[in-house]
């Protein structure tokens, strides 16, 4: 496979993450520009330049201004703030170029079905950064649920929690406006995500109570839902406790699954077991790794558009249910 040029939109501090791993595959990616109009956030991005001692490309206001200067590039990484999304995306798609683009993938269910159309119009590749369903771990844990490792289902149960209260004081992730909701919809987007992947059905109920913890966004949360195919969840989200972890169990009546939000690992206990067994998982290096790998055509994209459709779906019916005090259903 050839060098894709790539560009990245947004150089906040989650983008910088990615770019220091895109850097590390110099064989197969090469990035080419930079849209970000923070001054801050191009002086962090220059200082990875600088560390690893190689010329740091330019940086532009929008999509639409770098390809006027510089033509349009194979692929966009978007890292923006949620509420620019759809935009950044857009302009991306119609300019030619394929997508990875962040999670959670836009603000609501409206703007998802919108980005559908715009990627279906333009034929081109989108990928939602979710490391879930992208993980080899999450993927596998799904074979293993259908080939009935762990015999029939019937719950799946999941925690994430993190000083994100702490840490997002005074950021734009805790305003509304831009960021479309609090801990559960920023970290905790990856637990709903990879839960219902898990289940592999739509979600036909849901209660959920938010707690803002006096602030602007939800800090803390409890889910609990159904889905069409019978299994009962529950979510838990503590946005205002310490360090950042996660686990997801997975229920059978012959087995257990164990993993994480990111797929960060897997286990299996199976009923005569008394411990779990870690699984053996194919290596990753993260969302642009695989991402290529769609691109080359070397796997079926795991998280296209309309993943990031259902988790939209599913947030909106989170809020409806907080909001009314009410059990949310859909036929």
């Amino acid at each position: 496979m050839s060098k894709v040029k790539s560009i990245v939109v947004g150089a906040g501090g989650m983008a910088r993450w990615h770019i220091r791993s895109m850097l590390s595959m110099g064989k197969t990616t090469e990035i080419v520009g930079f849209v970000e109009p923070d001054e801050k956030s191009r002086e962090a991005t220059r200082s990875i330049y600088t560390e690893l001692k190689k010329t740091c490309p330019p940086f532009y206001d929008s999509v639409k201004q770098l390809v006027t200067k510089q033509g349009c590039p194979d692929a966009a990484l978007v890292c923006s703030p949620h509420k620019y999304h759809l935009e950044n995306s857009k302009d991306c798609l119609q300019a030619g170029m394929d997508v990875c683009l962040e999670k959670p993938m836009v603000m609501n269910a409206s703007e998802a079905k919108e980005l559908i159309q715009i990627r279906d119009k333009t034929k081109r590749l989108m990928v939602v950064a979710f490391p879930g369903s992208l993980s080899p771990s999450i993927q596998k844990a799904k074979k293993l649920i259908a080939s009935g490792a762990i015999g029939k289902v019937s719950v799946i149960s999941a925690f994430a929690h993190q000083n994100w209260n702490f840490l997002t004081i005074g950021t734009w992730r805790q305003v509304p406006s831009i960021s479309g909701g609090g801990f559960l919809f920023d970290t905790g987007s990856h637990m709903i995500n990879s839960v219902v992947d898990l289940i592999g059905d739509d979600v036909t109920a849901v209660t959920a109570l938010l707690d803002n913890r006096g602030t602007r966004v939800e800090i803390n949360s409890s889910v609990s839902g159904k889905s069409k195919n019978g299994i009962i969840f529950s979510l838990a989200g503590a946005g205002d406790s310490t360090h950042c972890c996660s686990q997801i169990m997975v229920f059978g009546d012959k087995g257990l699954l164990q993993t994480g939000i990111w797929g960060e690992r897997l286990l299996l206990k199976k009923s005569k077991e008394t411990e779990f067994k870690a699984i053996p998982c194919e290596k990753s290096r993260g969302i642009w790794e695989q991402f290529l790998k769609v691109l080359a055509g070397k796997k079926e994209n795991p998280c296209p558009p309309e993943v990031g459709l259902r988790f939209a779906k599913l947030m909106d019916m989170i809020r409806e249910s907080a909001k009314t005090g009410k059990t949310i259903f859909v036929k």
